[in-house]
């Protein structure tokens, strides 16, 4: 038996085995499975990677093994890595543009590429830095929301876009050159050149080449047979004068005679055929809003945006014309609801996926939109000038100030831009930041559609017609007949809880003004004043306007509206000063419930949070608070912004029943109270006390009155004197508001930010502007009358003005030139104060004008009226023959002769003499005589006044009235050619120079004007005629193209000084070119001159951060005030040297011929927050920083905040000039004066 060997198998390893081992998650557990096949993980991959425990690594990195660190060895320390030169990088340039592309060529029904055809690309040349075309390529994307000040704005609507032709065209004419007079031998930016003149001939002028010296010595060829061409050509100039008449016209061409015949006899006897005259042109179109929208709904079956209530008839009228892409200003009443059209716009560009841009007027109403259209539509951005949030937003909401300069520097985001609205437009007529609207107008592109919205407006046509013709587009006018809820106006003169009933109604909701309720206020004061008499005495004044009494009147008021729950009221006071006491005084005054209270508490709570734990222990935020709690609430320009911001809300939720505010308030936000109280009717508008005008007064009771919740809104008046008179009253209440005014003015920044654009001129923007609209509009008028006649004179005749008549030009220049210089004299001895005292009654004097030549009269009396003197005079005359008035147009007009000319040849009656009585203007007295009459003027008006009723027509006149006209006619007969005048050097004591130049001029004239030679011509009169036809035609088309022409612009010579100005400081070269300065200039946002002039003079690079912030605070700072003494040494010298430089300015300014004096140029530095500023930027709390100076605390946040702004430009004028010290140093001042309260997010952002 075979013994069979055992075999030895090894152990099974675990992969033999009938078992799966799957990894559970990520947990690390894992489980057996006896299935064949399993997965080995429930994950495809197994577990994730995991980091290692960063504590054990740091652990044994740097406290294990520390040695490795660089700082325990210094032997790397000094390492180098050395760049690489590489010149050619120098000289690498992007390629050129592709011009051309393929485009593929379809079949049309199927779609099937059937080839490729080369196209050309237009505008592919173009970019930011050489074009203004919307076709140019996008910037780069950092540069897309703010733009460059290197960058092109987008051309202007309104304005032509220079074409293709037109550039040959003006490259054309740029190539006629005369090469007499327009050839260089010295080229530009040379001091020496080429001599080219031969040496035997005198130099030509310095720098121009004269090209007929360079030909003498050349032969030109030809011979006889040219000379005799040339001769046939033009003729023998002493031949038939006639033949060379420029009247002579060329032969025309017919196929008969008879044809040219009749072709002109017809062209003869034809007239020509008048003019029709264009229809206007109507850019300002009035919106009927009386009538109901019945269709709208059928117009609009899918509105953009829907609201829970139904539209007023102007909002459903607004939202027609945006539908249709129309540009529409809306003129309403405070409180009608024109932010209905603002919503539609967002949200009709949000449907067409385009862009937004709201502007107001200030910041605090950019922040308060924003909450309201971010809760609205989602997504809406911020632009102010310290906070930017969500630029990429479909509606951006900014100041207009932030527009002007995304609109100079060529932003992107006006591409995608299909509506702009401007609120509170009416904001125009601010005179210091009135002309950025009027810029932003004129420098927007012509796709952008307008929304104006605006309070009640008397010009709102006038307005809307410039925007019009200045955007070449229709403008609908949309205006609303009455307010939402009526108002009625109230004097209040009580002064205490006995007399609080002392209310009376002055204008009721129907506008109809109670004279009985003026004189009951009136009776009501004089009655209180007698018992105050009879108790202190007399002499005792009834109200001095202290406190007490201010306290006294305020809770018997206050008192009086709680009971008739006539809260809450707006009390405006125009000062704040006034506001803070009269807050501060109502003590006893507590209008919250204890829900209430616990409602404002948590609010404050929750919204100080933000503060830094000293900042609220401010003693105004401790103030605020407590009158916060008792439902009172101060808000002015003195207030930290939170603060205001708080009052805001509060109020808007009806928390605060009693607000004291200025005249700040009433703009923008729609947050009406029940009442609205005035202080007083009279404010300080920086210069001097007036009354309110009815504009502001009207912005201000507007706020009274809630829409849904009363039924009218209370407008009260306080007396604390005397009541008010009637007549400024009706005129405060009742009289239209202020008109849209144009505040344009020039400013460096316009003037550099046009100049560096060659397209575009200043010359072009005064035109546009609103201040030149009433001269401008007629432009196209004038166009027509300047055509017509050129025509006119084309067809006229020549006058001859050969042999005897060589002098009839001369002639007729000196007598319009002898005429107008008379009129001059006179004129200034009508203005004069003895020429004045001269013209009394009895005085004889020479009278001219339309109905009177030269005929003499006698003065019978004088008004009293010293704007409008009228002299009522007895004038001669001819007896009338003739009562037909075509006998008048018979007559043939006058040629003046040397008779006439030379002295007054005086009106002598041809028939007999008769008289009448005028009243003559100042200009229709053309000469004083030294003779006076005795007449009895009164009793020569009675008399003629009664023989012109029929009744007593055919009386004779009264002796006194026969006597004088005898005179007059005897003084006419015996000087016929003028009596004795009355010289205004030597009797009226006119010492001018002009007036004595004048007179020896005219004197002059005469000697010319008796030695002329063509009045002996029997031609001259027709003569005359012809040549004066033609001079006035040709002085009307002069006007017309002074009209047309830049010479015509009002600030034209100012544009020059200006231009002149930076010239001299070296901004702009004499080819008008921007320099680097200007260039550095354009990106000031204010103060560009002095701080460009600080840059280039290294003035601010030597100092630190904080000290260059305390300077540049004198160029932002309000309030006026000195340094003080406790100021560091270097600042004190800075100050110094801002002056100086500042000095040095002005005086370029004046030397220039600018009106604004070096001191005052100088006094717009207020250096009063130097040293507040600098201990902020050294990090001192705002609660210490308080008490260094008297400042109310808001206006010293709003001039660091201004002050961070100008920094922030400062450093991106200092990286684009290449200084990286003083950019750093810029940057490191924003940081440290960006802090605290002073920069606390907006409670609206958040």
């Amino acid at each position: 038996m075979m013994e069979t060997e055992r075999l030895v198998l090894p152990p099974p390893g675990p992969l033999d085995l009938p078992l799966r081992a799957v990894e559970l998650g990520c947990t690390g557990r894992w489980e057996l499975l006896n299935v064949p096949g399993a997965p080995e993980s429930t994950l495809p991959h197994g577990l994730p990677p995991c980091a290692p425990d960063l504590q054990q690594e740091a652990e044994q990195l740097f406290l294990s093994s520390p040695a490795w660190l660089p700082l325990h060895g210094v032997e790397h320390s000094d390492w180098k890595w050395q760049r690489k030169t590489d010149p050619w990088s120098l000289l690498a340039a992007p390629g050129a543009p592709v011009p051309s592309d393929l485009q593929a060529q379809r079949h049309p029904t199927t779609g099937q590429i059937l080839g490729y055809k080369e196209v050309l690309l237009e505008n592919t040349h173009l970019s930011a830095m050489t074009s203004l075309s919307l076709h140019r390529p996008p910037g780069s994307p950092s540069q897309a929301l703010w733009g460059n000040p290197m960058q092109y704005p987008f051309w202007p609507g309104g304005m032509d876009e220079p074409t293709m032709t037109d550039l040959s065209t003006l490259e054309e004419a740029e190539k006629e050159i005369d090469f007499e007079k327009d050839l260089l031998t010295i080229p530009p930016g040379f001091k020496k050149g080429v001599d080219f003149a031969p040496k035997n001939h005198p130099a030509p002028a310095p720098g121009l080449l004269s090209l007929s010296r360079l030909l003498e010595l050349l032969d030109l060829g030809g011979g006889d047979e040219d000379e005799s061409e040339v001769v046939g050509q033009f003729g023998d100039p002493r031949g038939d004068t006639a033949s060379a008449s420029p009247c002579s016209a060329p032969l025309a061409r017919a196929s008969s005679l008879e044809d040219l015949v009749l072709k002109e006899a017809s062209t003869a006897e034809s007239p020509p055929e008048p003019t029709k005259p264009q229809p206007e042109e109507q850019w300002a179109i009035p919106v009927d809003v009386t009538s109901p929208v019945g269709d709208f709904y059928r117009l609009i079956p899918q509105p953009a945006f829907q609201w829970a209530f139904e539209p007023d008839v102007f909002q459903k009228q607004a939202i027609l014309h945006l539908e249709r892409h129309d540009s529409v200003f809306v003129a309403a009443h405070t409180s009608a609801g024109k932010t209905v059209v603002a919503e539609y716009a967002i949200a009709l560009a949000q449907k067409h996926m385009t862009r937004t841009i709201y502007t107001s007027p200030i910041k605090a109403l950019s922040n308060q939109k924003f909450r309201d259209f971010r809760n609205t539509f989602g997504d809406v951005g911020l632009l102010t000038g310290d906070v930017q949030l969500h630029p990429e937003a479909s509606c951006l909401i900014m100041t207009t100030e932030i527009l002007r300069s995304m609109l100079y520097n060529g932003s992107d985001v006006i591409r995608d831009l299909e509506w702009l609205i401007f609120d509170e437009v009416h904001y125009i007529n601010n005179a210091e930041r009135g002309v950025v609207w009027e810029e932003v107008l004129i420098m927007l592109p012509d796709h952008v559609s307008i929304i104006l919205l605006s309070a009640t407006v008397p010009n709102a046509l006038e307005f809307a017609d410039w925007i019009g013709r200045l955007k070449r587009r229709q403008i609908y006018v949309i205006s609303t007949v009455a307010r939402p809820v009526p108002l009625e106006h109230y004097l209040f003169t009580g002064n205490s809880t006995k007399t609080q009933g002392e209310l009376f109604l002055l204008l009721d909701s129907r506008g109809a003004f109670h004279t009985k309720g003026y004189y009951a206020a009136v009776e009501a004061k004089k009655e209180r004043m007698s018992k105050h008499a009879q108790t202190f005495g007399a002499k005792q004044p009834m109200y001095q306007g202290g406190p007490a009494q201010d306290r006294g009147m305020y809770l018997s008021l206050l008192t009086s509206l709680h009971t008739r729950a006539q809260l809450p009221v707006v009390v405006f006071t125009f000062s704040r000063g006034r506001c803070d006491e009269q807050a501060s005084g109502l003590t006893s005054l507590d209008l919250t419930t204890n829900s209430e209270k616990s409602e404002i508490h948590l609010f404050l709570q929750r919204c100080l949070t933000h503060l830094r734990g000293s900042d609220r222990q401010l003693p105004q935020v401790l103030h605020m608070t407590e009158l916060l709690h008792r439902g009172l609430g101060v808000h002015h320009s003195g207030i930290l912004p939170i603060l205001k911001e708080i009052v805001e809300m509060l109020f808007s939720r009806g928390l605060v029943k009693v607000l004291f505010a200025t005249e700040t308030f009433a703009m923008g936000v729609n947050m009406p109270a029940r009442t609205v109280v005035f202080d007083s009717m009279r404010k300080h508008d920086g210069s001097t006390f007036r009354d309110l005008l009815p504009g502001e007064y009207v912005q201000m009771a507007g706020r009274a009155g809630r829409r849904g919740l009363d039924s009218t809104g209370t407008v009260i008046l306080l007396c604390k004197g005397r009541v008010p008179e009637m007549a400024d009253l009706h005129r405060m209440m009742m009289g239209k508001p202020c008109q849209l005014q144009s505040q344009f003015r020039l400013t460096y920044t316009m003037i550099l930010n046009l100049l560096r654009v060659d397209a575009l001129r200043v010359e072009d923007m005064m035109k546009r502007s609103f201040s030149e609209f009433p001269s401008r509009k007629d432009s196209k008028a004038h166009e027509q009358s300047l055509a017509d006649l050129t025509k006119r004179l084309e067809a006229l005749e020549e006058a001859d003005v050969t042999g005897q008549l060589v002098d009839l030009p001369e002639y007729y220049s000196w007598a319009e030139e002898l005429t107008e210089t008379r009129n001059q004299i006179q004129k200034r001895i009508i203005e004069s104060v003895n020429g004045l005292k001269s013209l009394s009654a009895g005085r004889v004097v020479v009278v001219k004008n339309q109905e009177h030549k030269n005929a003499l009269g006698v003065i019978l009396q004088v008004s009293s009226n010293s704007t409008n003197r009228i002299f009522t005079t007895l004038v001669l005359c001819d007896k009338s023959i003739s009562k037909d008035p075509q006998d008048k147009g018979l007559a043939t007009p006058d040629v003046p002769y040397p008779d006439d000319l030379v002295g007054v040849k005086l009106f002598l009656p041809e028939g007999p003499c008769d008289h009448i009585v005028a009243k003559l203007q100042p200009g229709d007295v053309a000469a004083i005589t030294t003779k006076v009459l005795r007449v009895n003027g009164e009793k020569i008006l009675e008399d003629f006044s009664k023989r012109q009723q029929p009744k007593f027509k055919k009386d004779l006149p009264l002796p006194a009235v026969t006597t004088a006209v005898q005179e007059l006619l005897r003084l006419a007969q015996a000087h016929p050619a003028g009596p004795h005048t009355l010289d205004p050097v030597k009797d009226l004591q006119l010492k001018d120079i002009s007036v004595v130049e004048d007179e020896l001029r005219a004197r002059k004239l005469e000697e010319l004007i008796l030695g002329a030679q063509c009045v002996h011509s029997p031609h001259f009169p027709d003569q005359y005629l012809k040549l004066r036809q033609r001079m006035q035609i040709q002085k009307e088309m002069e006007r017309l193209r002074f009209l047309l022409s830049d010479q015509s612009l009002l600030l034209l010579p100012e544009y020059h000084q200006r231009v002149e100005v930076l010239q001299t400081l070296g901004y702009v070269d004499e080819m008008g070119t921007v320099k680097l300065a200007g260039q550095v200039a354009c990106a000031m946002s204010s103060h560009e001159l002095l701080l460009t002039e600080l840059m280039f003079d290294n003035a601010l690079s030597a100092l630190q951060p904080e000290e260059i912030a305390a300077l540049l605070s004198g160029l932002v700072c309000q309030s006026p005030g000195d340094p003080g003494d406790q100021l560091p040494s270097t600042l004190k010298q800075g100050v110094e040297r801002v002056q100086a430089v500042a000095r040095r300015i002005g005086e370029v300014q004046v030397a220039c011929g600018l009106n604004q004096t070096v001191e005052e140029f100088v006094g717009e530095l207020n250096f009063g927050l130097v040293e507040v500023v600098y201990e902020w930027a050294r990090g001192m709390p705002f609660s210490e920083l308080v008490g260094l100076s008297g400042t109310p605390e808001g206006l010293v946040v709003r001039c660091i905040q201004r002050l961070a702004e100008m920094c922030r430009s400062l450093r991106g004028a200092a990286r684009l000039v290449g200084e990286p010290v003083l950019g750093a140093k810029m940057e490191k001042a924003v940081t440290l004066l960006r802090r605290d309260i002073v920069f606390a997010a907006s409670l609206y952002t958040q």
